[in-house]
């Protein structure tokens, strides 16, 4: 009743921001009876065990596209829930599991979980890297639901705030998880040093690299060159999941590159699909020519030196078509860094700036190997770029590296099946209460 109470509050106090934002963009609107009710709708006549997948936002989704496949296949008889909170999120994964149930997940409050969780009546629940919600996990808890955190993170920024709450944050979250399925060891001790049993934490290594196809020749792909047209010496530099202020310093790089190098193109990917307006007029004012490819129906005559991707779900297949990648939140410091993984399972050789701590082990390991490139700001960006951009084959050495590194880190996923299966105690021939 007590978090009900504060979520009220937080609730109250944002609520004309709220409303602003569902007149401006329409956010917030869809599915509200679902998030704010718990009204999901799950058929399930044959009362199969149900294991419900949970996936914050595109990110959360795009690797649940490794672990959802490889658990049907696993147990086949068993019924798959997919969940999203972000809408975005939500129509990513309809595309990605148009044969699954794909439903809202609930806010926070006690009587939507609970409804939600009714009606959905899992034999497992499966949280993506830190969405943790305590309603959801006391009621998960009350009803004896094993709940597996997989691909479990913890960056400096979430364990400073934790540890101040001690014993509160012990208690209202990782006394209801049974097990964490964590990418890295250091993420491991940060657990630790919260309360969490060392025999609740199983270093099982990230599942980003499974996900990391590695294959360039893909439809995707080759409908996406067919639009965009690139001349057969272009170059293509893509600045993917930006954050603000990194598409104004990557645009004054770019323009100033290009007049070094006139066959560079700028592919460029914002984090947040609210902002694709707002980075579009930040193009216009440098007064360079571009294209969004939301407005790209037909083949272009020639890629123009800047392309807008304001879409949803083509990072990958324009990772395909990158020569030199840069990958974003990594030099606001407040991000800590989006996937570098993607890229160099492409073979893209990769530079970064210097927050990367989301990525933390995997940034480490391809400079270690020499597949990427760290800098600590927007002048080394420019001229780590302008070398990548001026030698074809240090960008082929430096993307094999980050190819081979990605290939030898798979496996993740198999891992993280085996624990699933023991967290749920003999999930294979479990069944949900009548």
């Amino acid at each position: 009743m007590f978090l009900n109470l504060i979520y009220l509050l937080v609730l109250a106090v944002l609520s004309p921001w709220l409303v602003w934002r569902m007149i401006a963009t329409g956010r917030y609107r869809r599915e509200l009876a679902a998030k704010l009710l718990g009204r999901v709708i799950v058929d399930n006549p044959q009362n199969k065990p149900v294991a419900w997948f949970h996936a914050v936002s595109v990110g959360e989704v795009n690797l649940l596209g490794t672990l959802v496949p490889a658990f049907r296949k696993r147990h086949p008889d068993w019924l798959t829930v997919v969940s999203s909170t972000t809408e975005t999120g939500l129509a990513e994964a309809r595309k990605r599991f148009p044969d699954l149930v794909v439903i809202a997940y609930p806010f926070d409050f006690s009587w939507a979980v609970a409804a939600a969780l009714d009606r959905v009546n899992p034999s497992l629940v499966v949280l993506t890297e830190s969405e943790m919600w305590p309603n959801f996990l006391a009621a998960a808890s009350h009803r004896r639901v094993p709940v597996v955190v997989v691909n479990a993170r913890m960056s400096p920024r979430s364990f400073a705030r934790l540890k101040r709450f001690g014993l509160l944050a012990r208690r209202l979250l990782f006394e209801k998880v049974t097990c964490f399925a964590v990418q890295e060891e250091g993420y491991a001790e940060r657990y630790r040093q919260l309360g969490v049993p060392g025999e609740r934490l199983v270093v099982t290594g990230s599942m980003k690299y499974d996900g990391a196809i590695g294959e360039r020749a893909t439809a995707r792909t080759r409908e996406l060159a067919r639009l965009l047209s690139p001349p057969s010496d272009a170059i293509i530099l893509l600045a993917g999941s930006t954050h603000a202020p990194e598409e104004s310093i990557i645009l004054e790089v770019f323009a100033r590159l290009r007049a070094r190098f006139p066959q560079l193109r700028l592919m460029l990917v914002p984090r947040h699909p609210d902002r694709f307006e707002e980075v579009a007029r930040l193009i216009e004012q440098t007064g360079l020519p571009f294209a969004r490819r939301s407005r790209i129906a037909s083949p272009l005559d020639e890629t123009p030196p800047v392309v807008l991707l304001d879409t949803i779900g083509e990072l990958g297949a324009a990772w395909c078509l990158a020569d030199v990648g840069f990958t974003g939140g990594s030099l606001d410091g407040r991000r800590g860094g989006q996937s570098m993984i993607e890229p160099a399972g492409y073979g893209v050789p990769c530079v970064f700036g210097p927050h990367i701590w989301n990525f933390k082990d995997a940034a480490r390991r391809l400079v270690e190997v020499r597949g990427a490139v760290m800098v600590l700001d927007h002048s080394a960006l420019e001229v780590e770029l302008a070398r990548l951009i001026g030698n074809p084959l240090l960008r082929k050495r430096m993307g094999q590296a980050a190819r081979e590194l990605v290939q030898r880190q798979q496996g993740a996923t198999e891992r993280t099946l085996t624990l699933m299966d023991q967290a749920s105690h003999c999930i294979s021939t479990r069944r949900p209460a009548a």
